[in-house]
């Protein structure tokens, strides 16, 4: 990716978020690691964030070893010290080559609908099955398009549409095995409910009110021994 796209990308996100909405934002993910995505990460976990611009995850989990794989300069900016940061493009043979280290999670949270076509999506869930640790597993929060089509695409970078048996499908594939599939899981953006910490909180421990509001799917799927 071109300098011009970085600085596109940079641009973009600035835009869509502003200071406010994204200390917002982090209020959220931190009750969402806290209530539920921090159970499927031992302390003792090496951890990979991918395409996670502002941090929100990577910097709040509990985790021995930290990384993070972002396009958006920017992100170095917000990464936490214990955070390493690597400016790569994951689609770049030569760009994978770089990554040396195994992992015993991969985090991904609404990247999949900014790839251009499911080549793009086959060579990054093939490249994750290639740098994680047999037994590790790969996380993923993603805009479920069998119920959030209706506003997929207000949002300019979203080309991609993905379901839950799509995704299921492509992971099994490649070799994964499903853990755990729930396909209507958060609402499709932050921006809509729940809007607090303490709604989320009490949300989360609500699946019945998935069904009514959930817009995004997630997964947990593990690489064999």
């Amino acid at each position: 990716m071109g300098m011009r796209q970085q600085e596109y990308l940079q641009k973009l996100y600035a835009n869509r978020f502003d200071p406010r909405q994204r200390k917002a934002k982090l209020l959220l993910w931190k009750t969402l690691i806290k209530d539920f995505l921090q159970k499927y990460v031992a302390l003792h976990s090496v951890t990979l964030d991918i395409g996670g611009g502002y941090c929100e995850f990577i910097n709040n989990i509990k985790s021995k070893e930290k990384y993070l794989i972002d396009l958006n300069p920017d992100a170095k900016l917000y990464a936490d010290p214990d955070v390493s940061v690597l400016n790569l493009n994951i689609l770049e043979f030569s760009d994978q080559e770089k990554i040396e280290t195994k992992f015993d999670i991969i985090f991904i949270s609404n990247f999949f609908e900014h790839l251009a076509n499911k080549e793009e999506l086959i060579e990054i869930l093939g490249f994750c099955f290639e740098i994680l640790k047999p037994g590790g597993s790969l996380l993923v929060i993603q805009p479920n398009f069998a119920y959030s089509y209706r506003e997929y695409y207000d949002f300019i970078d979203h080309q991609l549409p993905i379901t839950h048996l799509s995704l299921k499908e492509l992971l099994e594939t490649i070799g994964y095995e499903i853990d755990v599939l729930i396909p209507k899981f958060l609402p499709f953006s932050t921006k809509g409910r729940p809007s607090s910490p303490l709604l989320l909180s009490l949300y989360l421990k609500l699946p019945i009110a998935w069904h009514f509001l959930g817009g995004q799917m997630f997964i947990k799927a593990s690489k064999p021994y």
